[in-house]
């Protein structure tokens, strides 16, 4: 990204020294910078296309990382859960096995 910036500036530093320099009529002077001009929107539009497009795929990427370890941490607490009602099941056990001895028989 740097890299084009430098490009860009470089485009610019060129076509201003042109336009000092140039021993041209004005109005040929005028042609010359419109073109320089649309040249240097086009090229800025281009890299900025490519920016935006870099952006969104790091930014999808990202995303299918996120779903990724979402579904993993989803996973082991899936497990954790699992082994938390199972040990709730044992003492829920044990208590009714306690509970029926506290009961009167008639």
């Amino acid at each position: 990204m740097i890299y084009k910036g430098a490009i860009v500036l470089g485009v610019l530093i060129g076509a201003a020294a042109g336009v000092l320099l140039a021993p041209e009529k004005g109005k040929i002077t005028r042609d010359n910078l419109k073109k320089e001009g649309t040249t240097i929107k086009d090229q800025l539009s281009k890299d900025f296309i490519e920016v935006k497009d870099d952006v969104s795929k790091a930014a999808k990427s990202g995303q299918e990382t996120l779903k990724k370890e979402f579904k993993d941490i989803a996973s082991k607490t899936s497990y954790k859960t699992e082994q938390a009602i199972t040990f709730l099941e044992k003492q829920l056990a044990i208590l009714k096995e306690k509970n029926k001895t506290l009961q009167k028989t008639s």
